[in-house]
Formats: structure tokens, sequence, C-alpha cells
């Protein structure tokens, strides 16, 4: 009995809390969703992207064609293709001819990832044919014995093709960033992906006509999020150009993470009824300034178990920004250091179970076993992941996301939780904060605005926490820096600081 030893009150609210709502999914076939809105509505305006327009009806069409001609070069249910693009038109029919014709796509933004970062994806994923557009065929090392198929020459029409895919089938195998290392490819099915997009909140109210901003890197999971979140629900996806504000100026729905959300301004966004942001700890400030116009989802998860498996509305007067509750079908547990459940209030690391659990990392036994692990609480043979983020339940059953287990330094021999320091920084009045070590003995800290005062921000470091945790330096900048991914690119700030002492020197 997993619970045992926990009073019988934890026990009945560590069911309550940690179980998502029960909720069946429709066809959890992404492209059987997206199909029946080209049926229904086959002119209505799938997407836009400079002045160019996608109709559902063209969209099926087109990705009915190219399904063919895959299965044609030997693609089946449970292979891997790659797509290899840029963010345009061609990317959807690309993406939705690869799960029509049964298997999983493998997306990587081809403006942005090195030759050496392809190659490994390739190579892992075993992307026998690989999609691109002529413009960036010659970016793609493709080796001997692999397909390069351009997306942008017409293909004959062709009926639709069957195939014998089912949900626990792949939709497509997303790489992390790989910060820690050679980036590992993570397989998620099509029942994990639908379980998000096809109940609420996760599909954040998208219905047919709703515009839909399409801001993110391909190669970021929440992309996917942007993508089959509005195309299942027959929607307009706006993907962007080279500027985020123009696409999102228009759209009813952003998807962000909170550093590319911090570069938007609500006034200049007045049709925007519903943000989701995620990827990363979002500040306060930011939430409450877009909760007074929209709908404001803070939500959590990593790639592992489906773009998110935690969700809160935000109510800018509420006491804390939380990530709120499982979604539906899910489950969150607060555990220690021997997966023991911990009681309301403690806090502990969070492990996800459910239908968000992914399949796995692809070639990486040893990571596997490490992070994935059956299941006690669901039994029936699940799984759970460890999400490596710490938490803790609130008294009315939401979760305070705490920072991650890998974000426990130690400065000066005591343990200090980066964010928590960060936090302190945004609530004396930075609209974002980024804390860093940067020896054994220095934290340093950087701010926007860039006429933040440093001294002050010391000061209510200092008056919050213990002298250890107060930053050496407070570094005021206009903008933080930001990877592919529309995450604060920390690299470049430790450069940063280390390229100004140097000057110093």
């Amino acid at each position: 009995m997993p619970l045992r030893h926990l009073s019988p009150h934890d026990q009945h609210l560590f069911r309550q809390y940690g179980r998502g709502p029960t909720v069946p999914v429709p066809d959890p076939l992404l492209h059987h969703a997206v199909a029946r809105h080209a049926a229904a509505t086959p002119h209505a305006v799938a997407a836009e992207h400079q002045g160019a327009r996608l109709t559902y009806g063209e969209l099926d069409r087109y990705a009915d064609a190219l399904a063919a001609r895959l299965i044609r070069e030997g693609v089946r249910p449970g292979d891997h293709v790659g797509l290899f693009v840029r963010r345009s038109l061609p990317m959807l029919v690309g993406l939705l001819g690869i799960l029509k014709a049964g298997a999983a796509y493998v997306p990587q933004d081809i403006g942005l990832a090195p030759p050496a970062q392809l190659t490994h994806v390739i190579r892992t994923a075993r992307t026998r044919v690989v999609l691109t557009v002529a413009e960036h065929a010659h970016r793609v090392p493709l080796p001997a014995g692999h397909l390069l198929l351009p997306l942008d020459e017409p293909l004959p029409y062709a009926p639709r093709p069957v195939t014998a895919v089912g949900p626990d089938d792949g939709c497509y195998v997303l790489f992390t960033s790989g910060t820690t290392g050679r980036p590992n490819g993570v397989k998620v099915t099509h029942r994990n992906v639908a379980n998000l997009l096809l109940t609420e909140p996760g599909g954040l109210g998208i219905r047919p006509g709703d515009r839909v901003a399409q801001l993110l890197s391909i190669a970021f999971d929440m992309a996917a999020w942007e993508i089959l979140g509005c195309l299942t629900h027959g929607g307009t996806l706006l993907i962007r150009g080279k500027g985020i504000a123009a696409a999102a100026r228009t759209a009813d729905v952003i998807i962000a993470t909170p550093t590319v959300l911090s570069g938007l301004d609500p006034a200049a966004c007045p049709r925007v009824r519903t943000v989701a942001v995620a990827g990363e700890p979002c500040p306060r400030p930011l939430a409450d300034r877009w909760a007074r116009q929209a709908a404001f989802h803070n939500c959590c998860g990593p790639t592992e178990t489906t773009i998110v498996n935690t969700m809160s509305r935000h109510d800018p007067h509420a006491p804390l920004l939380t990530i709120g509750r499982p979604t539906p079908n899910n489950t969150v547990y607060v555990l220690d250091a021997d997966r023991r459940p911990l009681p309301v209030g403690e806090t502990g690391e969070m492990w996800a179970g459910g239908d968000c659990v992914s399949a796995g990392y692809l070639g990486n036994e040893a990571l596997n076993a490490e992070r994935y692990a059956p299941d006690p609480f669901l039994g029936g043979g699940r799984r759970m992941f460890r999400t490596r983020d710490l938490g803790r339940w609130t008294l009315d059953g939401r979760l305070e996301h705490l920072g991650r287990t890998d974000d426990q330094v130690k400065v000066r021999g005591f343990r200090v939780e980066l964010d928590s320091v960060s936090s302190v920084l945004e609530a004396a009045g930075c609209t974002r904060a980024v804390t860093l070590r940067r020896d054994a003995r220095t934290l340093v800290s950087f701010v926007c605005p860039a006429d933040a005062d440093p001294d002050a921000a010391r000061r209510a470091v200092a008056d919050a926490l213990p002298y250890y945790c107060v930053p050496e330096q407070v570094l005021p900048l206009a903008y933080l820096p930001e990877t592919d991914r529309g995450k604060v690119d920390k690299q470049a700030l430790l450069r940063m600081i280390e390229e100004r002492l140097a000057v110093a020197r």
C-alpha cells in the first residue's frame, strides 16, 4: 500500500488533488479531426502566412497526395519521417501528410539547426525519408540510401490513403534542447497529444474561425499545441514571418513561452481572449498584465509528458500564481527521494502519470530507466515520469512550482533555489528576472527593464532571503536573450557577464 505512511486525511487529498478529471477523448487520431473540418468547411481558411492563404480543402488534398507519395516510398505506420522546415504553409502540408501516411513527424527548424544536430536526429530517429523545401535542400546532411522530398513540388491528386494507425502509434518525435548533452528524441503518441488538445482546458476553447498565432519554432513541442490545437478545432493558423507582433495583433489565441509573450503588448493585441504560457517559470507581473485582458493559463510540463500536464487559469487578484491541477486523464504526484507521497504543503519532486506519459526516449534505455518508472498509484502496467520539477500542493489543491531539482545549486556550501531569488526580484518590481550561479561563491541576476535599480533589487533579495542568496551583481537589460525555442538563453547571459568582467579587468 503506497499511501500507508500518510494520515487518512492526506491519503484522501492525495487522491483528490493528484488526479485530473476522467474525460472521454473523441477519435484520438489527430489527422482525422482535421479531415472532418476539411469535409465540413472546405473553403474555410486553415492558415495564413505572409499574405498567402491555405483552405482546409486544399490542405487536406495536398496532404493526401503527399501521404500517398510517402506510402509509395515505403513509409509505414511506426516509421519516422523528418520534417526539416521553417514556418510556412508547406510545413503544414508536410506535417499532416506524414500523419496521414501513419508515420510520426520529426520536426527540425532547418534555418537554425546545425548540420551535426540534423545528422544526429536522422541517425537516432532513423528518418529514411526527410521532407523540406527546395530552398533549404542543400542544408540537409542526407546519408546514402535516404530520400529527400521537396514539399514545394506539385504532386498529382491521390485518394485518401487508408492506414492501420492506432492511438498508441507515434504522432511526433521531439528532440529535447540538449543543453546537458546530445539531444534526446522523445516519442509522443496520438493518444498523448489528443488527450491535451481534444479536451478542456487544453483545447483552449478554440472554435472554427478562431485565429491562433503560430509564433514558436517547429522543433519546440509547444508548436504542436499551436498548430494541431488550431487545426483539430477548425481555426485559422496565423503563421508568423520575421516579426512576432504582426501575427499576434489579429489573433484570438496565443500560446507562448513567457519570454516570447513578454515581447508583446496586450494593448496591441485587442482580439486576444485566451493566452497559455509554458516552457519556463512565468513572472507574476506578466501573468497579471495579460490576465486582466484574457483568460490566462499558466501551464507546466516537460516534453516527456506531452507539452503540458498541469494548467491553471490565473486570477490577477489571487494570492499565488500556480500551475493548477492535472489536466484530464492525468495525474501528478509530489514525492520524496524514496518516491513516497508527501503530505499537502511539503515540497517534493513532481512525477506525472496518466495518458500524458510519452512512449520514451529513442535508443536510450538507461535514460528511460532513470526517468520512467512503473506507476504504483494507477497500477495496471501504467508508467509515471520523473519531471525533475519541484512543487507542493496548496491547501486548496493547486500546485506551486518551486523550480527544478537541477536549479538547486550550492553557493558557499548552502543550497539555493535560483528561481526563488528571481521570484523576489520580480515581486520587487522587475518585469523579468533570471538568476544564475557564476561560480561556487557567486550568484548573478539579470533583470528587465533596463532602468531597473540594481541596488534596490539586491536590497529586496537581502530583505527576503538569507545572505547567501543575494546576487553579487544585478545586471539590468532591455531584454533577455532567447534560445531558438523562445526560452531565456542562460548560456548567453553567462557569456555576457564573463565578457563584462574581462573588460573590467
